[in-house]
């Protein structure tokens, strides 16, 4: 089937997934919804997404026989993690409809290329350098200092990092990422950070999705709120129509993420792109009219796009494996699920499924919705206090 083909797969055909993680799950659960049925790719036995997949083909991203049964069983294949393999997907689109394509993800999997390419659509970036060797952190400007070197390939949630302060720390953090390729990026004064979430099917049609403000902490996000179409964001409209750019710059098929800084001077600069569902895009589940990742099944199935708008203001609290340890301790001890219940009868929790509770990794996510934000901000404070995360 050729990637362009608009055919409609109807519900209760199969729909092809690349990764096994919490996305998948959530993915599994609307396309489920949907009445499709749900194969996943995933080399973990356990995975979140395996666990509720209609068909789990235990394989590596890159074996031959494991790609070949997914694509004779699925019409339609996407993936949940934006490192699978892109040959993988160049593969699976000669057999059927892939969404995003191989070219799309192969930008987006590399920080040079994608700065590269952001700022060929017009769309501000930070001021930055590529490094791929010793000289070119020596050959830097010293405005990039102090700055953020961060490695060029397989870097999420903070990881692939170091801050420097000085041409020498840059040299000894490249030399601890083992001289890979890196993008040296100048650390900016950032007032706060921004999201956009779009879907954009294979006829070029897209919705987006309201911005999302964002906490990270440690690098990985820990709250998103989402105010909706009443949003006063300066940068609403601007931030918008640079995340269409790019998905309409990429060719990009499905549900993709673009990520924004807010400088304390006003001016908004593109950060990084996730072609897939993203955490900023959570709320949507319980405060929008249709979730991202049902939006992402649409699209697969070339199904027309639901509406993404919110019908209510929702604060988001990432839940991470750190509330298992209280106050480090190192036996794990399940939290107080029935008390962050009890904090407000608005709070919807979503669990990952992970069988191990380990610091820094993401089991699952509370929703808070309220008629008006200061209510939805002021329930997620209490849900925080009673999981024991940090109140956002």
């Amino acid at each position: 089937m050729s990637e362009l083909s608009r055919d409609p797969i109807a519900p209760g055909g199969w729909l092809g997934l690349l990764g096994g993680g919490q996305l998948g799950r959530m993915f599994c659960h609307a396309a489920q919804s949907l009445g499709y049925k749900v194969a996943v790719l995933d080399p973990a036995a356990d995975g979140p997404a395996a666990m509720v997949a209609d068909r789990h083909i235990h394989a590596a991203y890159d074996d031959a026989a494991g790609l070949a049964a997914l694509a004779e069983l699925c019409p339609a294949v996407t993936t949940e993690f934006e490192n699978v393999p892109a040959d993988s997907l160049r593969l699976l689109s000669a057999r059927c409809r892939v969404s995003p394509a191989a070219d799309a993800v192969a930008i987006v999997q590399d920080r040079i290329a994608e700065k590269t390419f952001i700022a060929a659509q017009g769309i501000a970036v930070a001021p930055h350098v590529a490094v791929r060797a010793e000289s070119d952190l020596r050959d830097a400007p010293d405005a990039l200092f102090p700055g953020i070197l961060k490695v060029a390939r397989l870097g999420y949630d903070g990881k692939g990092q170091a801050r420097v302060k000085t041409r020498d720390e840059a040299l000894a953090a490249f030399a601890d990422f083992q001289g890979v390729p890196c993008v040296l990026e100048a650390l900016l004064p950032l007032d706060y950070e921004i999201s956009v979430v779009l879907a954009r099917g294979f006829d070029g049609n897209d919705v987006a999705y309201p911005v999302s403000r964002n906490v990270h902490r440690d690098g990985i996000l820990a709250v998103s709120t989402v105010v909706g179409d009443t949003d006063p964001s300066p940068h609403r409209e601007a931030a918008t129509q640079a995340a269409r750019a790019i998905a309409r710059g990429l060719g990009y098929h499905g549900v993709l993420c673009v990520e924004f800084f807010v400088l304390q001077d006003g001016r908004l600069l593109a950060n990084e792109i996730a072609p897939r569902p993203h955490n900023s895009g959570h709320y949507s589940i319980d405060a929008c009219v249709t979730s991202q990742f049902e939006q992402q099944a649409r699209v697969m199935a070339c199904l027309p796009l639901g509406s993404t708008r919110v019908v209510a203001p929702s604060v988001m609290l990432n839940i991470l494996g750190d509330i298992w340890f209280p106050g480090n301790a190192g036996t794990a001890r399940e939290p107080d699920w029935a008390a962050a219940l009890a904090a407000s009868g608005s709070a919807k929790l979503h669990l990952y499924g992970k069988r191990e509770a380990r610091h820094g990794r993401k089991m699952g996510h509370v929703t808070i919705v309220g008629q008006t934000l200061e209510q939805a901000r002021a329930d997620a404070a209490r849900v925080a206090a009673a999981l024991g995360v940090p109140v956002p």
